[in-house]
């Protein structure tokens, strides 16, 4: 019969053969922006001349009511329209365009001066700020600038969000956008890859509610 020494040994080793295991099935991956997902913006402003560039770009998010950022590099032919006109929108690439979104994200404004054209997208100019807003995209935020900073080695660009223009068809019976119908496309930074959005899977600030009466 076993003494509590010997069950106490016994334990120690099957949790040290646990730790093994999955230290085993665990692999460092180094220093990486791995986070998923990540939206698709499409950041459009007008150069000085009141010509249209739009680009592509993951690096961005709410961050406040009424404020949305993103980190553009400091060459970028669109980030030179956004200080020269103190605005811009932001839309939401869908799914229906992920090939146009695509080039624009492949595509420079400042190697190609038909960029836009070349997309085959159409935009008419925001009544809200002097910003072109892209007809195809279901979503768009119109935006002034607030903010074009330093941010180690980056731009961070904030905007104040001035008004929301969305498509009556992604919206639901009480006026709000249904993400179902928006079909917005998210990016994933570890292959490089678009994928759709799933099925609703819960409620916001409701799921965990139950937890709360323990």
């Amino acid at each position: 019969m076993l003494d509590r020494f010997d069950i106490i040994e016994s334990l120690h080793k099957i949790f040290s053969f646990e730790r093994k295991i999955y230290s085993i099935m665990r692999k460092d991956l180094g220093s990486l922006p791995a986070v998923f997902p990540m939206p698709v913006l499409m950041i459009a402003a007008y150069d000085e001349n009141g010509k249209v560039n739009a680009m592509n770009a993951a690096w961005g998010g709410i961050c406040g009511m009424d404020k949305v950022v993103f980190y553009l590099a400091p060459d970028r032919k669109t980030l030179a329209n956004i200080r020269a006109k103190k605005a811009f929108t932001v839309a939401l690439a869908d799914e229906d365009h992920i090939k146009e979104a695509d080039f624009l994200g492949i595509a420079t404004g400042n190697k190609m001066p038909d960029k836009f054209e070349r997309s085959g997208l159409h935009a008419v100019k925001s009544s809200r700020v002097d910003a072109p807003v892209i007809e195809e995209f279901p979503l768009t935020m119109e935006c002034e600038l607030l903010e074009d900073t330093d941010m180690y080695g980056e731009r961070r660009v904030v905007g104040r969000i001035v008004n929301v223009i969305a498509d009556e068809k992604v919206l639901d019976d009480k006026g709000k956008v249904d993400a179902a119908k928006l079909k917005p496309v998210m990016f994933d930074q570890f292959r490089n890859g678009y994928y759709a959005v799933g099925e609703k899977i819960a409620q916001a600030w409701n799921a965990g509610a139950g937890l709360m009466k323990k």
